[in-house]
């Protein structure tokens, strides 16, 4: 009889905790852990485009977006270039073209963030050091 007692009190109580607000409270709480580290990953793979990195023989040299789902790009395959339409339902090949672009650097600043740069560089030394402005105004 106290064997079947202790068994009943035990099953009471497995079905207590699971009916728990605190467990379930718990278990909802992980689940939404889980769910925001799901989504902090895909977050991160996307802004740093990981599935891109590796491909050294082809490259996207240009876009410029011509419509709401419509791009023109030039990319570069070994040392050739080509011009291409992207929609949302097909690429098509435009043309092959015989000069090719100037492929840009990455971590080298184009004309235009030298001239920005020597001007807030010019700004920020104005602000330090009035004397450097006005001797920059007399020259």
């Amino acid at each position: 009889m106290l064997p079947l007692f202790i068994n009943q009190v035990a099953s009471a109580q497995t079905t207590q905790s699971i009916t728990n607000p605190t467990s379930v409270l718990s278990i909802f709480l992980s689940l939404l852990v889980v769910v925001g580290v799901i989504f902090a990953l895909a977050y991160i793979m996307r802004r740093f485009n990981v599935t891109a990195m590796g491909s050294n023989h082809m490259k996207v040299v240009a876009s410029m977006v011509a419509g709401t789902k419509e791009k023109i790009m030039v990319i570069q395959v070994g040392d050739e270039q080509h011009l291409i339409g992207v929609t949302s339902h097909n690429i098509s090949h435009l043309s092959k073209l015989e000069k090719n672009l100037d492929v840009p650097v990455k971590g080298k600043a184009g004309s235009n963030q030298d001239a920005f740069k020597q001007k807030l560089v010019a700004a920020m030394a104005g602000k330090l050091n009035p004397q450097a402005d006005t001797k920059q105004k007399d020259n």
